[in-house]
């Protein structure tokens, strides 16, 4: 058994700085993937897609330990945010609005077999109500722009903002979904140590 691969470590869109808009190449990746709307503090479909994902990608996991002896850590949560309005990610931060895809990423050693595999592994008895709604997809989303945000989810707003204004002076145009990569686990970091990428699709303007 080789030692656990973390992919924080070894993908490079996974990397960012703080106070610095870099632009990446990020590849085509696949993700168990989860969809729903309404604030994540209060909603309780939030919380039932994370109760419903997690299974799904430890089942993997243990799988892939057990039958290919390759080990890896589950990378860390992600989600694209969306809404009809987008200022209600930066100046209003209406959360009841947003709407929202939540993603862990898988490794490319799995095919839809293992994930087939993985859902029926989770959907004994106690399973997730939501466990039906899992799916496995690839998302490529090519030239972005990113930054760490060191802090509370609530102060993302201005950094967005920024952000947005960094693309458009650069010549550029924000084309995919908000995309953000938590890498602190909130239950266990305070809010003003969390560390989350934020990430903006984008193209030529």
């Amino acid at each position: 058994m080789t030692d656990a691969v973390d992919f924080k470590r070894t993908l490079t869109s996974y990397r960012a700085r703080s106070g610095v808009f870099d632009e990446v190449e990020v590849p085509e990746l696949r993700y168990l993937m989860i969809d729903g709307q309404g604030d994540p503090n209060t909603s309780p479909e939030y919380t039932a897609a994370l109760e419903a994902l997690y299974p799904v990608a430890y089942k993997l996991k243990f799988a892939s330990r057990r039958e290919l002896g390759r080990d890896y850590v589950v990378p860390p949560l992600e989600g694209l945010w969306w809404s009809d309005d987008m200022a209600s990610f930066t100046t209003a931060r209406d959360k009841s609005r947003w709407r929202w895809t939540l993603m862990l990423m898988v490794p490319d050693w799995h095919g839809r077999d293992a994930f087939d595999g993985a859902v029926a592994a989770a959907s004994g008895k106690g399973a997730p109500e939501r466990i039906g709604d899992v799916r496995f997809e690839s998302l490529g989303e090519g030239r972005c722009v990113q930054t760490l945000h060191l802090g509370s989810y609530d102060d993302e707003g201005p950094v967005l903002e920024a952000m947005h204004a960094h693309i458009a002076a650069s010549g550029l145009r924000m084309t995919g979904r908000h995309h953000e990569i938590y890498l602190s686990d909130p239950r266990r970091t305070a809010p003003e140590k969390l560390r989350t990428i934020l990430r903006q699709p984008v193209a030529p303007a």
